[in-house]
């Protein structure tokens, strides 16, 4: 088994100011009191308005990583609209420290890549570009510039923060995707992963948490409302579009 780079995060309930303020008052905050981490993967799933992204950008801006994504080294504001959940969590760390890191968010990558091309305006060499792959992230799909990081940007010995990767990314790709986590996996990587996709969350040496207005509980994939739900529509598409559309 990996070595855990994080452990778990803490809430910090008595230093809360109310819990029916944002974003404490999100349902995966207002019912949170340690959430412990799979040391290879973890999966944060459940309906929108949960308290994913938030939860995964406390964690990530409380690691060192920008706010709105990128590598330790990117330090850029687009437009600050961070939560301060960051100060109210403890992050119980491992022993080793990552090598390398990426926070990848999906509403964000594009900010992402455009610090890239100034910073590469700017002269200097190496580009930063090369470690992505050597083509500019805007000049390929969102899906390819998305992929693109996964396969040559995430380089191994690493703790790796990824929000809804699937929003850019084919069915085909989700499942290649499967296959690049469990590289990063045998390179002694660990993976925190929001995510609605049932291909992405089926990775198996894995902890899979769905969050709901009654809190948080661990599931196995066949239990999970997403899959139950993409399960009966691809069973039975027909009988599916009648009850929608009825």
């Amino acid at each position: 088994m990996n070595s855990s780079y994080l452990r778990s995060v803490i809430l910090n309930r008595d230093d809360v100011p109310a819990f029916t303020d944002y974003p404490f008052n999100l349902p995966i905050i207002r019912t949170l009191t340690q959430l412990t981490f799979h040391p290879k993967v973890t999966y944060l799933i459940g309906e929108n308005g949960m308290g994913k992204s938030t939860l995964l950008e406390a964690i990530a801006v409380s690691l060192g990583f920008n706010p709105e994504g990128g590598s330790f080294n990117f330090n850029f504001s687009t437009f600050d609209t961070h939560s301060d959940l960051t100060n109210f969590i403890k992050l119980i760390k491992g022993v080793d420290k990552p090598r390398d890191g990426f926070f990848l968010r999906a509403e964000s990558f594009y900010n992402v890549a455009s610090n890239i091309e100034e910073l590469d305006h700017g002269g200097g060499a190496p580009k930063i570009i090369n470690s992505y792959g050597g083509q500019s992230l805007h000049k390929q799909s969102h899906g390819e510039a998305f992929f693109s990081t996964f396969l040559h940007r995430f380089g191994g010995n690493g703790i790796y923060i990824l929000d809804e990767p699937e929003a850019a990314l084919s069915p085909l790709r989700q499942m290649s995707m499967i296959t690049r986590i469990h590289d990063l996996v045998n390179q002694h990587s660990q993976l925190i992963i929001a995510t609605h996709s049932p291909i992405i969350m089926s990775y198996p040496d894995s902890f899979i948490y769905e969050l709901s207005e009654e809190g948080i509980q661990e599931k196995k994939l066949e239990e999970t409302h997403h899959f139950q739900i993409m399960k009966r529509f691809l069973n039975d598409p027909n009988r599916m579009l009648h009850h929608l559309l009825e």
